[in-house]
């Protein structure tokens, strides 16, 4: 059967200034109180503008990177945003967006137009809506890729946003690519998890496509995502996602918003059913005016073939559990071991800058702008909130390490204890409970105070609340933030989870070892932390070493010092949040949509 060829993107560019002008409207009549709160509210989060728990007009602007590339020019205009419009600074989220808090909701239009002009959008960057596709950020550079999944991404992105079946789904709805099984992109805790395969035709030759996961997710009640199909052909993945969202968006639960993610539709119908729809409805795609079948415009143009491995040289190990080990005194070579990522054909090599907590500066956006364009490099924002260099030649690596230092984000970070991850928490978030960035910056502290900054092979996640948005379920260290109670008073706490884990296609959440006041959980981390260090054999992951040691229990069992809580009189700083001077309340607003 010959199908038609599938067709050509939409003009985004028209109808995302038509999108500005209908929310610049809107913005005038919430303000003047002809339209009320829910109904703004709707047209807010779809438009990617998220309200912050210190009220009034201030916004937070969630700006939409698919699969986390970045150009110079938008690199740019980013420090002119975080100037202009916001604190001086903006923050790379764990789903590979860029974050500005405090912008005035009347000039909130001011800043789309310019966003716009460089080819962004905030559009669905919230809501109950497709939210940002992601990819692994080695996509296209990494020697072990299957295929370059970016224009996958890319044609993911472009077919549904503005799509009519994805402005009103039951909740929020995520999509993510990695380009081969090791799963740097994380993959598997996503509605729609797209890893590239391989497999083995009838005559013998080998056909490059995906295995698709779906109905993955954490939050409060994690899930892992699991296997739609043994194989899916480059032609029908498109279609497949489509699929996917339509069962969802037709199944869903709408009446109890804490169970209507897709992984509640597989909790309620079981997952043979969920992959029974999904293929029926696939099926009948090609009948759809809007058919997303065949290879996409976008993969075309740009191609998908993978990096390829180079000859003569050792691919570096990537993905969760790396073991790095810096070997020198000499700043630029302990990067080099640290930051350095080697093995893709042609010669070329990627580089990591180190964004401590995901924060870059108005000047570091301007620095990184002009580093880019002087080396002429693919820049991509990775999941643990850090800046990727990619296709550099050898020769270049000691410039952008000399430029890095020069602003400040050249510390060896990648995949080292010191590359904390954090959500904003209760600094803006509505629904956090605690200050996690202040807890991630006291830990990052005292582990360069123990000399732990430098372990490798253990990651360190926080989220503010059950949430899951510091993707506190998924690495080897884990905390989110809850209320306790003592001697009568409210006091900021933790609870710790161990050995989380996603790679290999498949995902282990972190098992709860014990709870910590806030004002311990910096110590008890680096005891942790030190005894990995200390006890592990060689290379060994941070799982394994876990379970050697007897689980997360045994690990508790060292730490229980440090749940002894004094009394308000003989120290009030345990109930003092971090980054705050008073005592500490758990205020939560009403959730609009976490990410």
């Amino acid at each position: 059967m010959t199908i038609a060829p599938a067709p050509q993107p939409r003009d985004l560019d028209a109808e995302q200034m038509r999108d500005i002008e209908r929310f610049e409207i809107a913005i005038g009549q919430y303000l003047s109180g002809e339209i009320g709160e829910d109904v703004f509210r709707v047209m807010r989060l779809n438009n990617g503008i998220y309200g912050q728990r210190q009220g009034g007009t201030n916004q937070m602007v969630r700006i939409k990177l698919p699969a986390g590339t970045i150009t110079p020019e938008q690199m740019e205009l980013m420090g002119e945003l975080a100037t202009e419009f916001s604190r001086g600074w903006g923050h790379i989220t764990t789903r590979q967006n860029i974050q500005f808090h405090y912008v005035q909701l009347a000039r909130v239009p001011d800043l789309l137009r310019r966003l716009a002009a460089v080819g962004l959008t905030s559009r669905e960057a919230c809501g109950d809506t497709v939210r940002n596709v992601m990819a692994c950020h080695l996509a296209g550079a990494c020697p072990y890729e299957k295929l370059d999944v970016t224009p996958w991404a890319e044609a993911v992105y472009r077919h549904f946003v503005r799509n009519p079946l994805g402005q009103r789904l039951p909740r929020k709805f995520k999509v993510n690519f990695s380009g081969c099984s090791t799963d740097c992109g994380q993959a598997m805790f996503n509605d729609v998890g797209v890893v590239g395969a391989t497999r083995q035709r009838e005559d013998g030759s080998t056909e490059v496509g995906f295995r698709v996961y779906i109905a993955g997710g954490l939050g409060a009640t994690p899930h892992p995502a699991l296997a739609l199909e043994d194989f899916t052909t480059r032609e029908e993945l498109l279609p497949t996602v489509e699929a996917v969202l339509r069962v969802f968006e037709q199944t869903g639960n709408r009446d109890n918003k804490l169970r209507a993610r897709l992984k509640w539709v597989v909790d309620q119908l079981g997952i043979d059913e969920v992959r029974r729809r999904v293929i029926k409805i696939r099926h009948t795609l090609p009948a759809s005016s809007s058919w997303p079948g065949g290879i996409p415009p976008e993969v075309i143009a740009a191609g998908d073939a993978p990096a390829g491995k180079a000859e003569g040289i050792v691919a570096t190990e990537v993905g969760q559990g790396v073991s790095v080990m810096l070997r020198s005194s000499d700043p630029f070579a302990r990067w080099e071991q640290a930051s350095v990522i080697r093995g893709a054909g042609k010669g070329t090599v990627s580089a990591v800058a180190y964004a401590a907590l995901g924060d870059i500066t108005a000047s570091q956006f301007q620095s990184l702008a002009d580093i880019q364009r002087e080396l002429g490099a693919d820049v991509r924002l990775s999941n643990r909130q850090n800046v990727v260099f990619r296709g550099l030649q050898e020769e270049q690596l000691r410039t952008l390490f000399d430029r890095l230092e020069a602003i400040g984000m050249a510390r060896p970070g990648a995949e080292l204890a010191r590359d904390v991850v954090a959500c904003p928490g209760a600094d803006t978030c509505n629904i956090a409970v605690t200050q996690s960035r202040g807890l991630a910056k006291a830990i990052g502290e005292r582990l360069e105070e123990e000399g732990l900054a430098e372990v490798g092979g253990v990651r360190i996640n926080i989220s503010g609340c059950t949430n899951s948005c510091g993707q506190h379920h998924a690495s080897d260290i884990g905390l989110f933030g809850a209320e306790r109670r003592a001697h009568g008073r409210s006091l900021p706490g933790y609870q710790l989870l161990l050995g989380g884990y996603v790679g290999d296609e498949q995902i282990h959440f972190g098992q709860k070892a014990l709870r910590l006041p806030a004002r311990t959980a910096p110590e008890g981390v680096a005891r942790v932390v030190r005894r990995f260090a200390e006890e592990r054999n060689a290379a060994e992951p941070f799982a394994e070493w876990m379970k050697r040691v007897g689980g997360p229990d045994k690990i508790a069992d060292g730490l229980r010092d440090l749940d002894v809580i004094p009394t308000p009189e003989e120290d009030e700083a345990y109930f003092t949040d971090y980054d705050e001077t008073g005592p500490f309340v758990a205020e939560v607003a009403e959730s609009e949509c976490a990410t």
